[in-house]
């Protein structure tokens, strides 16, 4: 069993079997451990680099740069471009896939959520995964969430605060939409 093999499953719809439960339940628990240690005391920008890539089980270029805390429930399923910079507090929720495009720019306490919960009772809130691509250059606004299955364009900018439920083309700036006064 490896890192691809849960991966595969989540892609698939479901971790079902009890060995793919048991292997995903280790890589849970080795990114809690790698984010501890990113989170708890202070890191060189280059040893943060390599905790990254612990944590992804992928390079990470030497241009990435990271504001901690950072959070991530997987971690395994994060792509990670060049020249990219992740502010304090996000909270990656990756077992759908997070990929992140060279230059991408991700503000305070964006939360990335690629799991979705079924809403028919019979199927008892099962999880669905669904991929997160943020492009090349995208900006992506402090207190944002963009949720599962949506692609943020090169060179877009999504607000401060807004909730990101559907593809922003490219180039685009995403404006968080009022309240209604009631």
């Amino acid at each position: 069993m490896t890192a691809e093999d849960v991966i595969k499953a989540f892609q698939e719809g479901a971790v079902e079997s009890a060995e793919q439960k048991a292997y995903a339940s280790i890589l849970f628990q080795e990114a809690i451990q790698i984010t501890m240690e990113i989170n708890n005391r202070y890191h060189t920008p280059e040893e943060l680099i390599a905790l990254m890539a612990q944590l992804t089980g992928k390079n990470v270029d030497p241009s990435f740069r990271l504001f901690p805390p950072f959070y991530t429930d997987f971690g395994k399923n994060i792509t990670i471009g060049q020249d990219v910079f992740i502010n304090s507090g996000c909270h990656f929720q990756d077992q759908g896939g997070v990929v992140i495009g060279d230059g991408a720019l991700i503000g305070h306490n964006v939360v990335l959520a690629t799991v979705n919960l079924d809403l028919d009772p019979a199927q008892n809130r099962k999880n669905h995964y669904a991929p997160i691509h943020i492009g090349a250059h995208a900006w992506i606004g402090s207190n944002a969430t963009i949720l599962a299955g949506v692609s943020i364009g090169d060179w877009s900018v999504v607000a401060a605060g807004a909730v990101v439920t559907h593809d922003v083309p490219p180039n685009v700036v995403s404006r968080r939409r009022p309240r209604p006064h009631h």
